[in-house]
């Protein structure tokens, strides 16, 4: 068992001032998340990087940012549309070199009705593994001259095992695998998908990233830890137990005024502040 990381917070540019004595002072890790959407990574993000560029000297910790991910499935079968979804993903690592951000965290392509349908239509997974090789070769590449590593995230995945298999396939250094924990407990709730602490115990050392966030189970409310349904005792202890810490960011939508206490909450159940 290894030391964990200090918390660290997923955040917009608009964010960062109120927290900045937070954040900055132990040099917590950022995830920075304003590009994200499609009518700002297929326009002019520069200004806007600039903008971010200018807070940043402040700021010593480990630093991030979300890839792009709406409507771009990195395991799409046609080769052309694989090329746009290319493209957005290296303007990403543009971005992300400008930054200074170690990571990108980009989406998985599995969910529930392949898994249900493996069978029904042999080479599925397979199919799906070699596109998101092909879509990612060039732009892993571009990480590795970055020194930027790519982290898959869960989102609609009920098999713990299917990012893991995929990273261990493409086997490159600059690639990883992400935990979204209230993205893991809805598919528990709503599929049957095993628990947040199976989906831990899948990614093992392949773990890189995690983002921290509580559900109800029907929804994905992207609450505070401790505010839903996940039971973060053993959740942490799973973390803690990894034999290398993941970088681990809180992702929670609102009440950022709350997040000292709930980082003091985590704190008693064992995980660094």
């Amino acid at each position: 068992m290894t030391t964990p990381p200090l918390l660290g917070l997923a955040l917009t540019i608009d964010d960062f001032a109120p927290l900045g004595d937070w954040i900055c002072g132990p040099g917590r890790a950022i995830e920075i998340q304003d590009f994200v959407g499609p009518d700002v990574i297929a326009g002019d993000p520069w200004p806007l990087v600039e903008a971010w560029a200018r807070l940043l000297p402040a700021h010593t910790g480990p630093r991030g940012i979300h890839g792009p991910f709406f409507g771009l499935d990195v395991a799409n079968p046609d080769p052309d549309l694989r090329a746009i979804i290319r493209r957005r993903f290296l303007t990403g690592l543009d971005i992300a070199e400008r930054l200074g951000a170690t990571q990108m965290v980009i989406h998985s392509p599995f969910n529930w009705w392949q898994v249900l349908n493996r069978r029904n239509y042999a080479g599925l997974y397979e199919a799906m593994c070699q596109s998101a090789a092909d879509c990612l070769a060039p732009v892993l590449a571009r990480a590795a001259d970055t020194g930027c590593t790519l982290v898959i995230e869960n989102l609609d995945d009920t098999d713990p095992e299917d990012r893991v298999r995929l990273v261990r396939q493409i086997g490159h250094p600059n690639l990883r695998v992400s935990l979204d924990t209230g993205h893991a407990e809805l598919a528990h709730a709503r599929y049957g998908a095993p628990a947040v602490v199976d989906f831990i115990a899948a990614a093992g050392d392949q773990l890189g990233h995690v983002h921290l966030q509580d559900v109800d189970g029907h929804a994905d409310r992207h609450w505070h830890p401790g505010d839903g349904r996940i039971p973060w005792g053993p959740v942490l202890r799973a973390l803690a137990a990894l034999p290398t810490p993941p970088r681990m960011i809180l992702e929670v939508r609102d009440d950022r005024a709350r997040l000292p206490r709930t980082v003091a909450r985590l704190a008693a159940l064992g995980l660094a502040a």
